[in-house]
Parts: C-alpha cells; sequence; structure tokens
C-alpha cells in the first residue's frame, strides 16, 4: 500500500513544471493569508516541499540537458577545427 506522502509526491512529479510553479504559487500565498487551521497548514506546507522539490528537479534535468547540448556543441566545433600548422602546409 502507498504511503499518502508517496502519493503526493508522485502528484507533484506528474505535474508539469509551470503547473507545479503555479501551485507552489497558490500553496505560497494561502500559507501567507493565514486563517487556516493547522492540519491544513501543514498539509500545505507539505504539498508545498513536494512541489518545490519537483520544480527543482525539473530545472535541474533542463540545466542537464542545456549543459549536455552545449558540450556536444563545443566538441563538434573543436572536432571541426583545423589545427593551424596542418593549414599552413
Amino acid at each position: 500500500m502507498t504511503s499518502e506522502v508517496e502519493q503526493t509526491a508522485a502528484r507533484a512529479e506528474a505535474l508539469g513544471y509551470e503547473q507545479a510553479r503555479d501551485e507552489l504559487i497558490e500553496v505560497v500565498r494561502r500559507l501567507e493569508a493565514g486563517g487556516t487551521t493547522l492540519e491544513e497548514s501543514l498539509a500545505l506546507w507539505e504539498r508545498g516541499e513536494e512541489l518545490a522539490k519537483a520544480c527543482r528537479r525539473r530545472l535541474d534535468g533542463a540545466r542537464a540537458r542545456l549543459d549536455a547540448a552545449l558540450a556536444e556543441e563545443a566538441g563538434a566545433e573543436e572536432a571541426g577545427a583545423e589545427d593551424p600548422e596542418d593549414a599552413a602546409s
């Protein structure tokens, strides 16, 4: 049986970055507004933590893809560059 925490994390991971970010903004807004019970506040906090982790993982993944693409491009440029001594011969 899957725990409630695992289900919450899975729901956060299923969201796209923009959806998770928008929901996180709403969670923060609700927490800052107050007027919730302690239990509601704790549930919102936990949801916010999961959403923040999901956003961070998506951003880290995007950064890794960007770094890999830049490294691949740099490697292709190095492989395609002529050695100045070879060009002089």
